[in-house]
């Protein structure tokens, strides 16, 4: 188990990456890649961001294929094509993961009472997800290859609410596995999405481990405080951190995820934490400080990463 990060598709990413320190990368952006089925000759881009890798001792854990709906009718379409294409190019270059979001069909029906569109159940619609990702599965077996499902649910503040990924909500796993029955079916797992809905990370790993193909090492927040006066669904309740400066405990996610026998790395995923990001002129939405951006300009994005790149080290020195 090796500690990465989340990198583009760039030769300088993986400089990037190897400045910080970090052995191990997850390829995101890559349907706007070299490698892309916008690009009818893909190998020769492969080849060398696998050979750059390899030359910096930093391990390609994963392709981060698409992080959209496959389901929207309007992205069918070109979302099966890049998920072949990223399975083609992860089978090609020795990579055995590739990521991103089911998806979910999303139909409103409106409340007679209030006027108001209300979202119909993503279970109804199990059937439409098998279509689309029984026969990707097969491809993905045939080529050696496993998928594994991001369970960020692109809702509001973290949580489920008006999303498009049925997997952002983890009562519905146990019914996509059932769905989609394939063994190289599984989760790209990531502790702050559960922490944002009050979920218990080891909890989960215990019931979910075996089906955990590749990790998003990050972390969040609950102000208590704050959830107590407004509850869960408030700004500012849950917020997404750099690893090391949340509430999740790294020790014990560590040792859930080698005893549930995970053969693969941890890549931080930045971009999110309020504080060690880098700042612009402009004050985020998620940061409030009486409307004076305090922190105007300020880079600490990679003082982040490094944070968390220390603290996952001490639990997984020797496990490579």
């Amino acid at each position: 188990m090796r500690v990465g990060v989340l990198c583009g598709p760039e030769i300088s990413q993986l400089e990037w990456a190897q400045r910080l320190g970090f052995r191990s990368v997850a390829m995101m952006r890559f349907a706007d890649s070299a490698m892309s089925p916008q690009h009818q000759t893909w190998k020769p881009a492969a080849e060398q961001f696998a050979s750059e890798a390899k030359s910096r001792d930093l391990r390609i854990s994963a392709i981060g294929a698409l992080y959209k709906n496959p389901l929207d009718p309007k992205q069918t379409d070109s979302a099966r094509e890049v998920f072949k294409r990223a399975i083609d190019v992860a089978s090609h270059i020795g990579v055995k993961t590739v990521c991103g979001f089911p998806g979910a069909v999303i139909e409103t029906e409106i409340n007679e009472r209030g006027g108001n569109p209300v979202y119909k159940p993503f279970e109804n619609y199990l059937p439409q997800l098998a279509s689309f990702w029984n026969p990707l599965a097969q491809y993905a077996a045939d080529h050696g290859v496993r998928i594994a499902f991001e369970n960020c649910p692109q809702g509001s503040w973290h949580l489920p609410i008006n999303g498009y990924n049925i997997f952002g909500q983890p009562a519905l796993w146990e019914p996509v596995f059932n769905t989609i029955k394939s063994e190289n079916i599984g989760i790209e797992w990531d502790a702050s999405h559960l922490i944002c809905q009050l979920i218990d990370p080891i909890e989960n790993i215990r019931r979910f481990g075996a089906r955990i193909f590749h990790v998003h090492a990050k972390d969040a927040y609950i102000n208590r405080q704050l959830l107590e006066v407004y509850g869960i669904c408030h700004p500012g309740v849950a917020e997404h951190r750099m690893v090391g400066l949340g509430q999740s405990n790294w020790a014990e996610i560590v040792h859930a995820l080698l005893r549930a026998g995970y053969d693969s790395d941890l890549n931080v995923e930045g971009w999110h934490d309020p504080v060690y990001r880098n700042h612009a002129a402009a004050q985020p939405e998620d940061v409030k400080s009486s409307g004076v951006n305090r922190q105007q300009g300020q880079k600490l994005e990679e003082a982040g990463l490094l944070i968390a790149k220390k603290v996952l080290e001490q639990y997984t020195a020797g496990t490579d």
